[in-house]
């Protein structure tokens, strides 16, 4: 039953104000906005996500009341605990918490969107560091072939010290402290992005050896003993890194139920990476990396800078 009282609106939309003007002169989140303008278009993925001044000027307490009540409604509810409490007690803390709620959101439909990849993007700015950032085609969470594009990423550069961007950009040439890849899955659209820092004069044979070692996996895919030690990895890791506290385990239990995995997904995820074969994967790498990417430059430019 939240008020939504006009000075705390105030004071917040000065802070968020103030936000803006400071990011106005921060060239990693201009170029954050100018590449997700160039991607998405005029699509919400598009749009700057804390509004700007002119916008946030026109919203009123009787906008934020009516947002909240089209929101959160009981439907859309997920919900993970974890802790000293029995189901029976629980159910009546969720009901005396949540049971006000209406029982359907009235959401605005969102559309999917594939971002608009061959394009390059460059922010000039006088940095003695040239940032790069490709996007290619991801692969949704419900996809039967997205662990072989897990697996794929993490062989590409999703493994943070054993990857292949990790050991032909900072091991071999020492063009970068780091580098790596990640499948970003957002609920309208899916991306693997690929982002590194370089010293600029180096900018262009840094680029150079990110698109070889994409091309290469493009074509010939991991080999057996890559895959065989993602698999190793990313079934030995999955504890640690998603159960290893109580705010873990549920933001875990929250997870499942927004990617509708079931209740018995970590009882059966080991079986379902173990399954993927090579050829499967060589698969994923080929559709997903074979598209001319979409590339930001933020810094004094390949052309200018080296």
């Amino acid at each position: 039953r939240p008020r939504f009282d006009q000075g705390p609106i105030d004071r917040i939309r000065g802070q968020i104000v103030s936000s803006i003007v400071a990011n106005s002169r921060d060239p990693e989140r201009m170029a954050e906005i100018a590449f997700s303008e160039a991607l998405y278009g005029d699509h919400p993925y598009g749009r700057r996500r804390e509004g700007t001044p002119e916008t946030l000027a026109t919203v009123t307490a009787d906008d934020l009341k009516a947002a909240h009540g089209r929101m959160f409604a009981r439907e859309r509810l997920h919900v993970g605990v974890v802790g000293a409490i029995d189901a029976e007690t629980l159910k009546g803390e969720l009901d005396r918490l949540f049971g006000s709620l209406p029982e359907k959101p009235d959401l605005t439909e969102v559309p999917d969107i594939q971002p608009k990849f061959g394009q390059e993007v460059r922010v000039d700015y006088p940095l003695p560091q040239t940032s790069i950032q490709l996007a290619y085609p991801g692969m949704e969470r419900k996809d039967p072939r997205f662990f072989a594009a897990y697996l794929m990423n993490h062989i590409l550069g999703g493994g943070t010290f054993t990857s292949r961007l990790f050991e032909e950009v900072r091991e071999k040439r020492g063009l970068a402290y780091g580098v790596g890849s990640d499948l970003a899955n957002r609920r309208h659209s899916s991306t693997l992005i690929i982002g590194t820092g370089t010293n600029s004069e180096r900018a262009q044979e840094t680029l150079s050896v990110i698109r070889d070692v994409v091309r290469r996996m493009a074509e010939e895919g991991p080999t057996e003993e890559e895959l065989e030690n993602a698999k190793r990895y990313l079934i030995g890791s999955y504890a640690i890194n998603n159960l290893d506290s109580s705010g873990a385990i549920a933001n875990t239990l929250v997870q499942l139920q927004v990617e509708e995995l079931g209740i018995d997904y970590i009882d059966r995820r080991a079986g379902i990476i173990n399954a993927v074969t090579r050829e499967e994967v060589a698969a994923a790498a080929k559709l997903l990396l074979s598209t001319e990417p979409a590339v930001l430059i933020l810094g004094p430019g390949i052309g200018n800078g080296g």
